[in-house]
């Protein structure tokens, strides 16, 4: 956001703002609305019964009509919102409407131009502050009464834009509060104080409570307000890392780190060890990498489990939490993105007697989603469904599951060994990472289980010469293996700001070769806007390459194959690529040809 964009509020007050307050007028934009056939004359002969909130201060006109919840009637299939209100607003009077965008706020900044107690008193907030102006969001256009005297405190040139006011009210608190307990914290961490909190549950009752103790009160608002803000932006994953005098948050969201946060070192360092507190881990231990997890609930009452991961650096302890949101770890095919065709294909690979399944991709591909919403489907009542996982992500009741423990020697290899004296039907092996694994998930196979498990490669194919690479006997692969999985997450576009274009046959050609997939004729690109934050992209989708071992394709494994001429074969027998499937998401409008690739490895090395 730009002061050029911003329209000062020293322009001439249209009729739609009272003369004697400047707050909107009421009884004008309704007869405004009314005249461009935006509302009914029933609607506005109501005004009597509403006219109260507004003259009392509590409300602004445009909440007042927005809490009708009146038809639009241009648009009968939707209401009035107070959104679609502030944008009819915006086109009259020339003043551009923006979307407060918290990952994008310098809280700091912000918090320091006014008063909580002045920016709830004319329900304003500062947007963006620079060394020569300030751009401040209202609801309430014309409303200059506070604009002459911040301008004399600041010295800086004032400009407006429009703000949703319900948007105004909820930043106001979240911001000041947060800046007011990193200043609490920076204090208390001064004098040397500590915190007595000793679990996560504990901790998320208290921030809501606010029965605490003046030596916890800070941290853990800030805390509490980091993982329920991660929760609210869907963060996959929260950073927090130390610097030499500034700690930096910042959250994972659609596969893209954004920095949330910046707070002082000190602050930083007590808020890693609060959470190595609610993580049971050694909060005395600075020197080496820990591990933990802990679980907390979400506004809805979720419950969300956080992996907890530490590592030494120069200036401190950072810490990064993985969120394991169970809504998001079990979904339904189609949501995991498989069409129809790839879904009959991993289903008919999954109802296999016996054999070993592999999922592959890098860290953060969905993996772990796909095995749990797979493994769902599998752990009916008549089958004995068990795990070996490091760690466990999810706790799921229809499974047994087992955690690697390396302190006492339970690796993969010792947990698979026992889960073997189990009576298992079906073994899940959290990855394979070694030949001593490898050989024990080829042993379970060919004694009649069925063994799933996940393999760090680019692509299926790579997965055969990887376990040929680990030391496994091409003989026992073709004996054992039922099929590969290869997956990515792409980031889908917003569909508030999509438009289509038509497409490029050049740019079609580059991305399917050498496979021959139909062009189409246009496709969707994306532009940018406050839903989605000007990345157009909301959300990720799944894209899959299966490959099903055909008879042809289990006599090209042999112990010096040609990963290229394996993944040749692979296609000829009806393998997609990655690519391909990825196509198949532009030509549906889902996501965007540089999505894919970006994400996708090109079909031949």
């Amino acid at each position: 956001m730009s002061a050029n964009f911003a329209r000062s509020l020293n322009d001439d007050k249209p009729m739609f703002a009272d003369p004697a307050t400047g707050r909107l007028d009421l009884f004008v934009i309704l007869s405004k609305l009314r005249e461009e056939g935006l509302i009914s004359e029933e609607n506005r002969t109501v005004l009597g019964s509403i006219r109260s909130n507004v003259s009392n201060g509590e409300k602004s006109a445009l909440q007042v009509i927005a809490d009708c919840k009146w038809q639009n009637q241009q648009r009968p299939d939707t209401i009035l919102t107070l959104d679609v209100l502030l944008h009819w607003l915006s086109e009259k009077i020339n003043m551009p409407v923006n979307k407060i965008d918290p990952l994008n706020s310098d809280v700091a900044a912000i918090t320091s131009v006014m008063s909580l107690a002045y920016a709830r008193r004319f329900n304003i907030i500062a947007l963006e502050v620079t060394p020569s102006a300030v751009i401040i969001g209202t609801g309430e256009p014309f409303d200059a009464s506070w604009q002459q005297e911040l301008a004399g405190v600041l010295r800086k040139t004032i400009s407006c834009v429009l703000v949703n006011p319900d948007d105004i009210q909820r930043y106001l608190h979240e911001f000041y509060n947060v800046s007011k307990s990193v200043r609490g914290a920076k204090a208390e961490t001064s004098a040397g104080q500590t915190s007595n909190v000793q679990n996560l549950e504990q901790l998320m009752e208290l921030g809501r409570s606010g029965k605490l103790d003046a030596n916890d009160q800070h941290v853990v608002n800030i805390v509490d307000w980091l993982l329920q803000y991660a929760y609210e932006q869907r963060a996959s994953d929260i950073h927090l890392e130390p610097r030499r005098t500034e700690g930096v948050v910042r959250f994972r969201i659609d596969g893209v780190l954004h920095q949330v946060y910046e707070v002082p070192a000190t602050v930083m360092a007590a808020i890693t060890s609060r959470i190595k507190i609610l993580g049971r881990m050694d909060v005395a231990e600075k020197r080496r990498p820990q591990d933990g997890r802990l679980k907390t609930r979400n506004e809805a009452g979720g419950e969300v489990e956080l992996r907890l991961s530490t590592m030494p650096t120069a200036f401190g302890e950072k810490l990064v939490m993985r969120v394991f949101d169970p809504d998001v770890l079990l979904k339904d095919a189609t949501a995991l993105g498989f069409t129809d065709h790839e879904q009959q294909l991993w289903n008919g690979m999954l109802s296999a007697p016996h054999g070993i399944i592999l999922v592959t991709g890098p860290t953060g591909s969905g993996k772990t989603t796909t095995l749990y919403t797979s493994l769902q489907q599998l752990a009916t009542p008549d089958v004995n469904l068990c795990t070996v996982e490091d760690p466990i992500e999810l706790i799921v009741p229809a499974f047994n599951q087992m955690q690697v423990q390396s302190n006492i020697d339970l690796d993969f290899a010792a947990g698979v060994r026992t889960l073997l004296r189990q009576d298992p039907d079906i073994i899940m092996i959290g990855e394979i990472r070694d030949y001593e694994t490898a050989q024990m998930a080829i042993q379970a196979a060919l004694t009649g289980h069925l063994v799933i498990s996940t393999l760090h490669t680019n692509d299926a194919p790579s997965a055969i010469t990887r376990l040929l690479e680990l030391g496994v006997p091409y003989y026992l692969l073709r004996n054992t293996m039922v099929g590969v999985l290869a997956q990515r997450l792409v980031r889908t576009l917003c569909q508030s700001c999509a438009s289509p274009v038509a497409m490029d046959a050049d740019d079609w050609v580059s991305l399917t070769e050498p496979c021959e997939v139909t062009c189409p004729t246009e496709v969707k690109t994306n532009t940018g806007c406050d839903v989605c934050r000007d990345t157009g992209y909301t959300g990720r989708i799944g894209i899959y390459e299966v490959m099903e071992m055909t008879g042809d394709l289990k006599k090209a494994i042999v112990s010096e194959v040609d990963v290229n001429n394996l993944r040749l074969q692979a296609i000829k027998d009806g393998m997609e690529p990655l690519r391909i499937s990825g196509a198949r998401k532009v030509a549906e409008g889902l996501t965007s040809i540089a999505e894919i690739q970006r994400v996708a490895p090109p079909v031949l090395e």
